[in-house]
């Protein structure tokens, strides 16, 4: 009887400590985050149909209105609004399941070029993703044809250097992993690794564990007004939110992805240091007097992936989760405004421009997109 009596109270012992730690751990969430995950989801509602209300789907498929989509379907997948996901399919079909429409291959491009020619430019290549995901939601070929037509037209040539700027990854990248997802074809993983690799020879910083935008930017080339090296806070943004995009799609013990998660979590300590008081990051991020002031689509696609990373155990709560919550501090007191709009998105470029305005009124599609990416992964950590 005392055998059991004693069993008993270690079991109620052993339910009351696991009751401390799990309240310990909420009150520590609280002290962090202020907002609770319905509170989140309104602000998602709310920036997204003041969005959606001001800019008809009826654009192009470039990278800009792309990146925008990949955050609302986002916000549809968490929320299951269905006029989030008729948006985007109207988009698609504006579009014509299409990036860049030309149907030469012998003409087809993949340096800068905003024509029908650069169907192999990955900046053509990103509304695939948001194709790819309205395919899985309501499969019908012909949503993915044009996808697959491109990047295995891609994979069919010897070239390697695709991605020879650090925002292609983000543009590319996952359209190659949902398509390995789709479809169960290596190849896709081969060439994925290919072009990864000879992105990284060609841009990544061993010592801060950060991408230079391109080859122009490579140190001592286009250093900071205080000399240092000069790292866009966007271009690194896409890159690590391409990351998170991408091991979603990856098999936990594929190889490459051993490397990903590596290059992740390595970024994100980098990262981590840099961070400003306020919670955002300067356009330069290791020069915060290159063009001082907070910018929102760098520090929101930054927060994406801290809240990705700390939702799938890849970055450790205690020590990750008050640079993600001082991130969204940020996004969602300073960064958004009092009519829903995302402000102060540095516009459409390459690189932190010294003296450029950056306000309250600067918003952008993409930076609108980042928000929701943001927003969606907060919303399922506090879930």
């Amino acid at each position: 009887m005392k055998t059991l009596q004693l069993t008993k109270s270690l079991f109620l012992i052993f339910i009351f400590s696991l009751s401390f730690i799990s309240l310990s751990s909420c009150k520590a969430k609280n002290s962090l985050l202020s907002d609770s995950k319905k509170e989140v989801i309104n602000i998602i509602h709310k920036v997204n149909q003041h969005w959606q209300a001001g800019h008809p789907y009826t654009v192009r498929a470039f990278w800009d209105n792309a990146a925008y989509h990949s955050g609302n379907m986002e916000a549809y997948f968490l929320t299951g609004k269905e006029a989030y996901r008729e948006y985007s399919e109207k988009w698609a079909e504006h579009n014509e399941w299409m990036g860049a429409k030309s149907v030469d291959k012998s003409r087809w491009r993949y340096h800068y070029g905003e024509n029908d020619l650069y169907v192999l430019f990955g900046d053509w290549q990103t509304c695939f993703q948001t194709y790819i995901d309205l395919y899985n939601i309501e499969p019908k070929e012909h949503k993915i044809d044009r996808a697959k037509e491109v990047m295995y037209y891609q994979m069919s040539t010897e070239n390697k250097d695709y991605w020879w700027w650090a925002d292609g990854l983000y543009m590319a990248m996952p359209v190659m992993t949902k398509l390995y997802k789709l479809t169960a074809d290596e190849g896709f993983l081969e060439k994925l690794q290919e072009y990864y690799q000879f992105a990284e020879e060609l841009m990544y910083d061993e010592e801060y564990a950060l991408f230079y935008r391109d080859a122009k930017y490579v140190y001592p080339k286009e250093p900071t007004i205080n000399g240092k090296k000069n790292f866009w806070s966007r271009g690194n943004g896409w890159v690590f939110a391409a990351y998170a995009k991408v091991m979603q799609d990856l098999p936990e013990d594929n190889a490459f992805r051993k490397t990903i998660e590596q290059r992740f979590v390595a970024m994100a300590a980098s990262l981590k240091k840099i961070q400003q008081e306020d919670g955002y990051w300067t356009r330069s991020l290791l020069d915060s007097e290159h063009a001082p002031g907070p910018e929102t689509s760098g520090t929101a696609f930054f927060t994406y992936a801290y809240f990705w990373g700390i939702n799938n155990g890849l970055l450790d709560e205690k020590e990750y989760l008050p640079t993600a919550a001082k991130a969204w501090s940020y996004l969602s007191k300073t960064a958004l405004q009092d009519d829903n709009s995302i402000g102060y998105v540095q516009p459409i470029g390459e690189r932190a421009i010294p003296g450029q305005t950056v306000n309250a009124k600067s918003t952008a599609n993409f930076g609108v997109g980042a928000f929701l990416l943001a927003a969606c992964e907060l919303a399922r950590y506090l879930d």
